[in-house]
This record gives structure tokens, sequence and C-alpha cells, in this order.
């Protein structure tokens, strides 16, 4: 963190000390809202909870070394007192970013934002200091937490910005100030929420609706509703895709047989040649939108071009594949699932399917769709049958059945559903032979991850 005292911190936060002796005590390290991650010099927020409360390990905070406690009420250790403790991180998130002279670069959008920033990364740290979202912190309490993690030396900072509302973005963008952001691509995800595509599409666009005229705007041109964000900036515009309206594309595009995209990257006068190290054709809109934000913050093409070739990701559970000893490949892509990146995923794997490898599906409810739930959960059936999947298992309650029975429908043999994930491992034991490719694939709330973890083990 940039340094401040705690009479700083407490002034920015409108707070009040307890049990403080110096005030000018500095708190230079990250705030942290674990009591276990807590580093010397830092702070210890005391979020509440419905299992756990944070003040409850006030005193275990600060023998680890923290300079004080940001609380709602005393803790009988040093603490600023605030009204809200979330409230209070925004605000001093705040306050550190505008201290902070590098570059502010955020990235949202319905599905990628956490696969873009660990391509962006790569880049990035070929060219400077780096603090970026840790896995998938975007929202009102790993956003800030990121914030609080730079320091006056780091040349880049890179942030997701997740919304589940209206107003959600501007929030986030006025706490850190980006100079630079990209809309990735506007999907299914949380539908139930906005309603529909459209409405998404507003709430994504307050990322560049914040931007000043100094700052660029990074828009993916094969996706319509994005395309029309140039209309609603004050910023530059740089346009990302495939089409030859883009600023920064992708030309020559082909899949290997393990769908990885290899494509010539374009901008202006440069081209170069890259190989993705991540499975999927989905990615190539990501690795696009790193390039484009990495040349935005002023990496030359050449370093953008070497960051991207070969490059993977480094968040787990996304397209994530594991090569057992036994042959079986294990695609961890369970971390999250809207109806876009299911479809994406299954693709990839009907790529893999073409160098005749036996393939399974296990595929998760997805959530959040409201009304479009059935039929969205359908369609991803139907196309199981389509790309030709040789085995699909289903997991969950009702609309996960409903893949099932829509696969069948469409012409799938092999498909069986269960209702937990528990299920799934003894099924996948008993039936995989060496040269089987398995893709986990679900929400959060599945809890597939823990699944194909395991599957990738042996275990």
């Amino acid at each position: 963190m940039i340094p401040m005292t705690l009479a700083e911190i407490a002034h920015a936060v409108t707070g009040r000390l307890d049990t403080v002796t110096d005030d000018q005590a500095t708190v230079t390290a990250p705030t942290a809202f674990d009591s276990r991650h807590v580093e010397a010099g830092g702070l210890f927020a005391a979020l509440g909870g419905n299992h756990v409360d944070g003040h409850d390990f006030a005193s275990a905070a600060i023998e680890k070394g923290a300079v004080a406690v940001l609380a709602s009420r005393p803790t009988g250790t040093p603490a600023i007192i605030v009204d809200d403790v979330v409230t209070a991180m925004s605000d001093l998130a705040h306050a550190v970013s505008t201290r902070y002279t590098g570059r502010v670069l955020a990235i949202t959008g319905s599905a990628g934002k956490t696969s873009t920033k660990d391509l962006l990364t790569q880049i990035l740290v070929r060219h400077g200091s780096v603090v970026a979202t840790e896995r998938s912190f975007n929202n009102e309490i790993g956003f800030p937490h990121t914030v609080l993690r730079v320091k006056a030396d780091t040349d880049f900072l890179v942030l997701e910005m997740g919304a589940r509302g209206r107003g959600h973005i501007s929030h986030l963008a006025a706490i850190a100030r980006p100079q630079i952001g990209a809309v990735l691509g506007i999907g299914s995800a949380h539908i139930g929420e906005f309603g529909n595509r459209e409405a998404i599409a507003v709430a994504k666009r307050e990322l560049v609706e914040a931007l000043d005229t100094t700052g660029i705007a990074v828009l993916n041109t094969d996706d319509p509703l994005v395309a029309a964000m140039a209309d609603h900036t004050r910023a530059q515009v740089l346009r990302f895709g495939t089409g030859p309206e883009a600023d920064v594309r992708a030309t020559d595009i082909t899949l290997d047989t393990s769908a990885r995209a290899q494509f010539t990257l374009r901008h202006r006068d440069d081209a170069a040649a890259v190989t993705l190290g991540v499975v999927g054709e989905h990615h190539l809109t990501n690795a696009l939108a790193a390039a484009a934000l990495a040349l935005s913050a002023g990496v030359e093409f050449a370093t953008v071009a070497e960051g991207l070739d070969g490059a993977g990701l480094v968040s787990g559970s996304r397209m994530e594949v594991t090569e057992r000893p036994d042959g079986v490949t294990v695609i961890n892509d369970a971390f999250n699932a809207s109806p876009e990146s299911v479809e994406a995923a299954l693709r990839s794997l009907a790529t893999i399917a073409a160098t005749v490898r036996p393939t399974v599906a296990v595929l998760g409810e997805m959530r959040e769709l409201g009304d479009t739930a059935s039929a969205l959960h359908a369609r991803i059936g139907r196309q199981v049958a389509d790309l030709g999947i040789g085995t699909l298992i289903t997991v969950g309650g009702h609309h996960a059945e409903l893949m099932a029975t829509a696969a069948r429908d469409a012409g799938s043999e092999q498909v069986t559903h269960v209702e937990t994930k528990d299920q799934v491992l003894d099924l996948l034991n008993e039936g995989l032979r060496g040269d089987d490719v398995v893709l986990i694939k679900g929400a959060n709330s599945a809890g597939l991850f823990e699944t194909a973890a395991a599957l990738a083990t042996g275990h």
C-alpha cells in the first residue's frame, strides 16, 4: 500500500481512532480481511459475516503485525472505528488511488474478465511492475482490496469490475479512476437480475462513461452492443476484434488439435504470429482485449506479441488442462458458467474430439438466468448433441435434467443425470479410459471445481 499514517487513514474514512497511542504510525502493507493473511505493517479490515465476525480476530491480526484494525466497534486493540467497514475500505482505496501516479486499467464484460486480466498481466510484467486483481476479487470488497495493494512505484494497476446492477461499475470507477477501460462482451450472465442483454450493456458501459477525455475506451467491435458504446464515452476509442474495422485485430485464425488459437496479431503496420497457450477459441477475444489494453498503456507492439505468444491462464479452474499419467485429459473450466461460456467450452471440446479422442462433458446448472433458464439449459443440451460430444453427465436439479433431456431428444445416446457432484467421480472413475478428454463446467454454487481438481489428480 502507498504509506499513510493512522491519522490520515482516519480522516480518509471519516473514522475515529481508538486505543491508538501514536496517530503517526504508518501503514505500509496491504489491507487484509482475513487475519491469516495479515502482513506486518498492514491494516486488518474486520468484516462482519453470517458465521464469522472479523472483530473476533482483531487481536490475532495485531499479533501478526497489523498496525491497526478497521472496525465498526472497539476491539480492545489499536483501531479506526467507522460506521461501515466495507464503505471505509472503498473510501480508503479512493484516497490511495488519488496518490497513485501509475496507469490504471479496468476490465468489465459478461465473461472473460479474469482470463483477460491474466493474459494482460503476462504482457505488462515485461514492461514494468504490476498489481492485478487476484482470482475474481471484483466486487465491493475485492475491488478496494486490490487497489490497496498498489505501491508508489507500481507501474500498472489492473482491475476487474463486476456488476450485479446499475451503478455498481460507476461506484468502482469512482474509487480507482481508471484511465483505460475495456468492455469485452455482453452475454447472458446475470440476465435474471438485469432482465435482458440491453440492460446488461447499459450497466457495463458505465466504465467507458466514467473515462475522461484523456482516457482510452477499449471496445470489442465484434459485439454490436459493445461497439455502440463508442457513442457513450468522452475518451478516445481503440477497437479490437476480427473485422477490418478493428484497430487491434486477428487474422489467419486457426485452432491446433488442442483447440488453442493461432493467429496473426495486427495493429497499424505491425504484425506478428501468436499461438495462445490456453484452450478455447473464445480466448481469442480475451487475447485481443489484452493486446489492445497493453498498447493503450504504452507497451510496444513487439513486447505485446511476445507476451501473448504461449500465454496461459494463471487463475485456476478456467480451461485448465491436465494430462494424467494414464492418458486421460481433464479440462477444468468449473469456476463459473454462463450460456456463452458453456457453449464456447463445448466447441473447444468438439475441436479436440476431431482428433478421434473420446469426449465427456460434465455440466452443472447455470445460475441467475431468470425466466430464460429453462430455454437456455435446453439449448445447451441440444448443442451437446449437435457437436457430437460422446458422453454427457449433467449435475444438479431441474435445469440440469432439462439439459440431459434435450440432449437425448436431439440424438445423444450416452447421457446420464445425477443430482450431486459426489456422484460424478464414481461415474467417471468407473468409465474413463486412456485417451478420454473430460470437460467439467458449472456455476460456482455447483462446487464442480472440487470434482475437477480431484479428477485431475486421479483421486
